[in-house]
């Protein structure tokens, strides 16, 4: 599957007010890893730091999904319309829009 920048799902909100991406509710990195293990779908691009990082204007992507065993992923890319990022259980950043197939 070969997809543009355009195609693939919008980061639509990321509450996680301790990233350095993180910018009132909106991501300025250029794409997001989503990564864990099976039932923890965490932000890999979290970077929990005082130093400002990513672009002034871009809508993130999700460039990568390693959770292969979510609904939305289609070789390890993701189909959803659009991800929300946020705490979860048990990391600072993870991506909520994740669900696991039955």
């Amino acid at each position: 599957m070969s997809m543009t920048l355009d195609e693939l799902p919008a980061v639509s909100e990321c509450s996680v007010s301790g990233c350095s991406y993180n910018d009132h509710s909106h991501c300025h990195a250029a794409a997001v890893t989503i990564a864990g293990a099976v039932g923890d779908a965490e932000c890999a691009t979290f970077i929990p730091l005082g130093t400002r990082g990513g672009l002034d204007k871009v809508i993130t992507h999700v460039g990568a999904c390693q959770r292969s065993e979510c609904v939305h992923n289609s070789s390890l890319e993701c189909t959803a319309p659009s991800v929300r990022i946020g705490a979860g259980s048990s990391d600072d950043a993870d991506c909520l829009t994740y669900s696991v197939s039955s």
